[in-house]
């Protein structure tokens, strides 16, 4: 009798523990880009665990899918599959696409206070407000910036305090910086990178000689506007006409490394890898704005996270609390003191953290205070699409194997009987 009352009484307690555990924790996976260098999935990984720990009942499992078409790629992939992703930091211009695909939830449904949406910088929204809803939320955003080696400026009587402010005053002090052993050119003056992320260095030099690339609704670009033909043939130029950068492609992957081993005295490339060139630079550097034509200018660039209407609604949820975990003042200070991304709000900068490090390192504010110049990336309907265009130009006329004009009409009478749908 004894051990049956014992036997029950377990059964009971333990009925009764059962009911005492938490609820399973909700589960997320989110893909992520890695474009740029430094240790950024073990950023990501740190900042993950810490959330967990401050939110037991969501779990985040990050899958690192490479670049972001790479990312974007594999998302819908498994969208089509049946096994989405429940967010995702993808291009903050791949929003149409995501759009197109039904793909995503506007965040406008998911919070409670719309007010949120206004802590961030305006240029960094932009591109993800269409037709009056906000569809994705800043995180690891940029603009291009210049760096310039402050050693390679003193040994060729430049300022090295002074980076170049204008088109003209860049090919000028290229053609200084230059530096030949016998007929082999040991250092270029400048390197701006023609693979991977062509498109985004054209439109900026596009909206500093004055021209839009595409109109709000992402239905057009402008390819074959004259300003963005003479854009490109600057672009071209700087190589074959200036002889101040090396002809051909020149590769978004490695063109850090030729920076930090002296290969080229300025190169233009996403503040993201701010902190990598940081660590690893065994020279004084600088970081500038992108010279002007007739402006200043850059597009944003970088990725924003969305959230995938196959979530379930706790899962939706979850998602939002993440997204306003990671992007609070605090981690999107930590985040760009560690990366270079910028800060996604202005209030990231007015922590102390982020205040005592840009006393210490004043490149941390450039890109931020570029903003002000900053234009939207180029973001339309097929976007992929689109930007293969822009790059097969890009290729096209840095190699040589077209003109400029012409092959952004080319590129241009592509990308119009694409977008013909979108209209």
């Amino acid at each position: 009798m004894f051990a049956r009352r014992t036997m029950l009484m377990a059964a009971v307690l333990a009925v009764l523990s059962m009911g005492a555990r938490p609820a399973a924790a909700v589960d997320l996976t989110m893909y992520c880009p890695v474009a740029v260098g430094g240790p950024v999935t073990k950023i990501i990984d740190d900042m993950v665990s810490r959330f967990e720990k401050d939110n037991p009942d969501v779990k985040v499992t990050a899958v690192y899918a490479g670049n972001y078409t790479d990312t974007m790629t594999k998302a819908m992939t498994a969208m089509k599959g049946g096994q989405p992703p429940q967010l995702s930091v993808l291009l903050s211009t791949d929003v149409f696409t995501l759009m197109d695909e039904n793909a995503i939830v506007p965040f406008d449904d998911l919070v409670g206070d719309k007010a949120w949406f206004k802590e961030f910088y305006p240029a960094f929204m932009a591109n993800g407000q269409v037709d009056g809803k906000t569809w994705s939320i800043p995180f690891q955003r940029s603009t291009i910036v210049l760096y310039w080696n402050k050693d390679a400026f003193k040994e060729a009587g430049l300022d090295p305090e002074k980076a170049p402010a204008s088109w003209d005053e860049m090919v000028e002090m290229s053609k200084k910086l230059v530096k030949k052993e016998g007929a082999n050119t040991t250092r270029w003056g400048v390197e701006i990178p023609t693979t991977g992320y062509g498109y985004w260095m054209l439109q900026a030099l596009a909206i500093e000689n004055g021209q839009k690339m595409m109109n709000e609704a992402g239905t057009e670009v402008y390819l074959t506007a004259p300003k963005t033909v003479g854009a490109l043939d600057y672009w071209v130029d700087l190589s074959r006409k200036h002889n101040v950068m090396p002809t051909g492609s020149i590769d978004w992957a490695t063109l850090r490394t030729d920076f930090l081993e002296g290969k080229t005295a300025m190169m233009w490339h996403t503040t993201g890898n701010l902190t990598a060139v940081k660590d690893a630079a065994k020279f004084q550097f600088g970081v500038a704005m992108l010279p002007a034509k007739e402006r200043r200018g850059s597009p944003t660039g970088g990725g924003s996270f969305y959230i995938f209407k196959s979530a379930s609604p706790e899962q939706q949820k979850a998602a939002i609390k993440f997204i306003q975990w990671m992007t609070a003042p605090e981690r999107a200070a930590e985040w760009s003191m560690k990366t270079g991304y910028v800060a996604v709000s202005p209030a990231a900068y007015k922590t102390k953290a982020m205040e005592d490090y840009a006393k210490g390192f004043p490149q941390a504010t450039v890109a931020r205070d570029q903003l002000e110049h900053a234009v939207p990336e180029l973001s339309v309907h097929e976007n992929g699409r689109i930007y293969k265009f822009v790059n097969d130009a890009v290729q096209a006329a840095v190699t040589g194997s077209q003109k400029p004009q012409e092959a952004l009409a080319a590129a241009q009478a592509q990308s119009d009987r694409v977008l013909r749908a979108a209209k």
